[in-house]
């Protein structure tokens, strides 16, 4: 810096001083809000003035990082009441009470404390501001802390308690309150609120469950919520969500995000990107409020979430979905087939505000219900498997409307026949993010202008902006790159794989060019690194939290070490590309291998022979307790001696061995026709859940028959495709007149007769334990490989 500027920086530092009238023992000033901040001992946590929007400024608690824009923030005191850029400060009064000031003259927030002796404030290593009263000789106490006060945060032994909530951010550019809720209910539980505009409804846990299902209990003494710095979020109603990092020591936090979903961060301290660790809501389309009336929530693993109008409808304000659709035909009462026609929308619910419910009502009879209220304005016409019949549901309010390609059942919307009835997509939101930050607009008492001030605060502003440009523009020519090699180095210092460039693994592939898989959290293709290896690349979806599915599956996988489980080689961390790099497996999956008849009687049970061992491996041998979730044949990989591997950890679950009822799942994983009845009936999950779905795939070996296959009868009243395959080799069994001829009847026709009967025998009856309807019934994994191996 010249001597010129310094003198002047100096002579503006002056000014400063003779003007301001200290009357309070600390004080914080928004106008130097760079340097008067408070630290932690720790220096972990910061706090100060945090600009939230053209000149407005909110005093709040961030983790601490060299750039305060991107800054995490905690805690904010005056969330809704942003203060002014100048003349604003944060005062301790002797009389005891922490005060923020606007301009210098309202009193926007305070502690409303008092003390009679020597008042100060402390930032602690945990990030909790604390306002103590200390007393000579004597140790003090605390007068007010903001753990007592969170906003959309909870750190690390924070509490959240009956008398306090969690309240999210209107947006990720916008601090001020927003319209979700996170609060113990008078009936004990811990529950999500949205608190719209118009509405409010709870949506976790899912309203259609009594108070004391999934787990939780009504029966408790305190209503108390906590984050554990290992990661594990547990409330006083039964409810446990941990990390899938639990048990290291991070930095950790709890937020209620605004999009209404609660979601465990974690990162190594020091870095400046967080991980999403866990969280409560899986389907981003089931939290309320999320699209507006009228519209209809989508979620793809590219694109995120998206809005639209249902057919007939337009936005309100295409710049915020939030307000959803309005009619584009003026309602009547008066309606006929012969002037309205029926709009079918395929695989769409609406959750509430039912006219009622009508069972056993035909497509028809639905239709002239709602054509005769003139309160509907659709109808949902769906077929309930439990007790085999058609429901008919005319709606009042089209809210919370969400598209989900399993969901059995389809919505209809009636419209005059002169109505535009295509799906009004042209306006369509992505979730993108950020709302613009407006400037607000406040109404001081204005002073008298000292001119030759003012001239030297603006002269040196410009010289001090002329400097911050020309440092600016160094700093980005000589660091431009260094964020990601700093990131790759501690990615590869933590894991030990081999780090990959984006171009390096888009000319391995071709341009990404030669497909070989496919799933929720990315693509899988073929590839030729430089050393000649065939790989399978996996590239994550970004839209689908890759970065926090990236750290997960190396996470997990760097830690595995066994014959059975697929290999890593390497990732790529570079920008906001997500990718694993993994050994090739030259006979695909288990899945396309069923399909063409390529697998002979002694290839099925090697298959599940070391199926059962990489399992057994994963539940009894690593040294965290990981559950699979999602065992099925698209998962098996098979090399080129047929030898299998597990793969695709991206719904895995680390656990606490010991915790044998453990509940921390937050909603049901894995793939309709391998699920264990725990998923559906809400019970303890355990690692009996892989034992069933290993106990599907291998049926599904021996009898060639698809679980999946006709479960299109299920509209028509049958039991899912499963529960028949269980049944209809249970019942050949039961019938057999000999030990033999009941596996005659059920293996793979493909195989004809060049099996070993005492081998599949073996294999099938092992099959029939692992599908056990009790869980308790169903063998371990070691005991399935210990009997397989046994018998081979």
């Amino acid at each position: 810096m010249s001597s010129s500027s310094s003198i002047f920086s100096f002579s503006l530092v002056l000014i400063l001083l003779l003007h301001v009238q200290p009357s309070s023992p600390f004080s914080l000033s928004v106008e130097n809000h760079q340097d008067d901040i408070i630290l932690s001992p720790n220096r972990a946590f910061t706090a100060g003035f945090y600009p939230v929007g053209e000149n407005a400024y909110c005093f709040a608690i961030w983790f601490t990082q060299q750039h305060r824009q991107s800054a995490t923030v905690v805690w904010i005191a005056n969330r809704d009441q942003p203060v002014n850029g100048k003349r604003s400060s944060l005062s301790l009064l002797k009389t005891g009470n922490l005060i923020l000031t606007d301009a210098d003259q309202f009193t926007v927030w305070s502690t409303s404390t008092a003390s009679l002796n020597s008042p100060d404030v402390e930032l602690l290593d945990t990030g909790n501001l604390v306002l103590r009263d200390r007393r000579r000789n004597e140790t003090s106490s605390i007068l007010w802390q903001s753990f007592d006060f969170p906003t959309d945060t909870l750190l690390p032994e924070q509490s959240l308690t009956r008398h306090m909530k969690l309240v999210s951010a209107r947006s990720a550019g916008n601090f001020s309150s927003g319209f979700y809720q996170l609060f113990f209910d008078d009936d004990n539980i811990l529950r999500l609120l949205y608190e719209g505009p118009r509405i409010s409804s709870v949506y976790w846990p899912d309203p259609w469950l009594v108070s004391n299902s999934g787990g939780r209990t009504t029966y408790n003494s305190t209503r108390v919520a906590k984050l554990d710095p290992l990661g594990r979020f547990h409330s006083s109603d039964n409810f446990t969500m941990k990390a899938c990092d639990y048990g290291t020591v991070l930095q950790r936090r709890v937020t209620l995000d605004h999009d209404g979903n609660v979601r465990v961060y974690s990162r190594n301290d020091g870095e400046s990107e967080w991980s999403v660790s866990a969280q409560i809501q899986q389907e981003p389309c089931f939290i309320h409020g999320i699209c507006g009336p009228n519209s209809i929530c989508s979620y793809d693993t590219r694109s995120g979430r998206k809005c639209s109008c249902i057919p007939g409808y337009s936005w309100i304000n295409n710049q915020d979905w939030t307000q959803g659709c309005k009619p584009n035909f003026q309602r009547s009462c008066n309606r006929s087939e012969a002037d309205y026609q029926i709009q079918f929308i395929p695989h769409v619910d609406f959750y509430g505000y039912d006219l009622g419910s009508y069972p056993n009502h035909t497509y028809q009879q639905c239709v002239d219900l709602c054509l005769g209220l003139c309160e509907c304005i659709g109808f949902q016409h769906t077929f309930a498997i439990e007790n085999g019949l058609f429901w008919c549901y005319p709606k009042t309010q089209l809210l919370n409307g969400h598209r989900s390609e399993s969901f059995i059942g389809s919505f209809f919307v009636p419209l005059p026949r002169s109505t535009d009835n295509s799906l009004n997509e042209r306006n369509s939101l992505v979730c993108s993010g950020n709302v613009a930050a407006e400037q607000l607009e406040r109404a001081y008492v204005k002073g008298k202008d000292n001119g030759s001030v003012k001239f030297v605060l603006w002269f040196a502003s410009g010289i001090g902006g002329f400097e911050l440009v020309c440092f600016l523009l160094v700093w980005c020519f000589l660091f431009r790159d260094s964020g990601g090699d700093e990131q790759g180095y501690v990615l590869a210092a933590a894991t030990g794989f081999q780090r990959f460039g984006y171009s390096e693994l888009k000319k391995a592939t071709k341009g990404f060019s030669q497909e070989i898989g496919r799933g929720a959290g990315g693509t899988v293709y073929k590839g030729v690194l430089s050393d000649n290896r065939v790989a399978a690349i996996k590239v994550l979806h970004a839209a689908n939290q890759g970065e926090s599915e990236f750290l997960a599956e190396v996470g997990f996988i760097g830690r595995l070490n066994h014959m059975n489980l697929i290999g890593m080689w390497g990732y790529c961390a570079e920008g906001k590309h997500r990718i694993l790099v993994y050994e090739y497996m030259e006979n695909g999956t288990l899945a396309k291998n069923l399909s063409s008849n390529a697998l002979d009687w002694s290839k099925r049970y090697n298959i599940a022979l070391g199926t059962a061992r990489g399992l057994a491996y994963l539940h009894e041998e690593c040294l965290e307790w990981i559950l699979h979730c999602d065992i099925k044949p698209q998962n098996i990989l098979l090399d080129a001696n047929y030898q299998p591997t597990v793969a695709d950890f991206g719904l895995s679950k680390l656990l606490q061995r010991d915790d044998l009822n453990n509940s921390s799942f937050s909603r049901i994983r894995g793939t309709r026709g391998y699920m264990a009845p725990e998923w559906v009936f809400n019970l303890p999950i355990t690692s009996k859940v892989d034992v069933y779905s290993y106990g599907i795939v291998v049926l599904e070996m021996i009898t060639g028959k698809s679980p999946m296959t006709g479960i299109i009868q299920i509209l028509e009243g049958a039991e899912p495709h499963h529960e028949r395959l269980v049944t209809w080799v249970r019942e050949k069994k039961r019938s057999g007149a000999k030990g033999a001829s009941w596996v005659e009847q059920v293996v793979d026709p493909a195989l004809g007769k060049n099996y070993d009967m005492n081998k599949m025998e073996i294999l099938a009856t092992v099959a029939l334990e692992c599908v056990a309807e009790d869980k308790d019934m169903r063998p371990s994994m070691s005991q399935v490989y210990q009997r397989l191996q046994a018998g081979s």
